[in-house]
């Protein structure tokens, strides 16, 4: 595995995967670092939907607005976040770039769906089985990347100042 350093700095959004399999054990241990994530009160209200049938990711990928590419991922993971929790949105978000950044560590590709709010997230809820007292967050699909897209970031002096904008 890498350093979390050169994770971050090499991870790519990828939206193309090879039809290869992801061991369980990865997947699982990419989930428990979601569930380390920092949570407002230490509240983790996290709930992870891990979708690997080919039907219900066919689907996803026809509901979530830009997430056309989902059912060629090996899987596609929902995180939900219960409605009552202080810090819902911010938790979720959290848990959401841990999985990225620990799945790159194992050679996985990821794409963030934002899914919060959005005109797709009542569908997917109800396609889950999401209850009432919990929130999609984001969808995130997780593979073996079929791609190395390049990737343009803006200077790092467009957009830090110090004590003050």
């Amino acid at each position: 595995m890498m350093n979390t350093i050169d994770v971050i700095k090499t991870r790519r959004s990828i939206r193309r995967y090879k039809n290869q399999e992801v061991p369980k054990e990865i997947i699982m241990d990419t989930l428990d670092c979601a569930r380390l994530a920092p949570s407002g009160h230490n509240d983790q209200p996290w709930h992870f939907v891990v979708v690997t049938d080919k039907g219900i990711k066919e689907r996803l990928s026809q509901i979530a607005k830009y997430g056309r590419f989902l059912k060629d991922a090996y899987a596609a993971i929902a995180v939900f976040c219960r409605k009552d929790a202080p810090c819902m949105f911010e938790d979720g978000c959290a848990a959401t770039e841990n999985i990225i950044i620990s799945a790159w560590s194992y050679g996985l590709g990821t794409c963030w769906i934002s899914s919060y709010k959005k005109e797709h997230s009542e569908e997917v809820k109800k396609l889950l089985n999401c209850p009432q007292s919990h929130e999609l967050i984001s969808l995130i699909s997780l593979g073996y990347p079929d791609e190395t897209p390049v990737r343009k970031k803006k200077e790092l002096s467009e957009m830090v100042s110090f004590n003050g904008f």
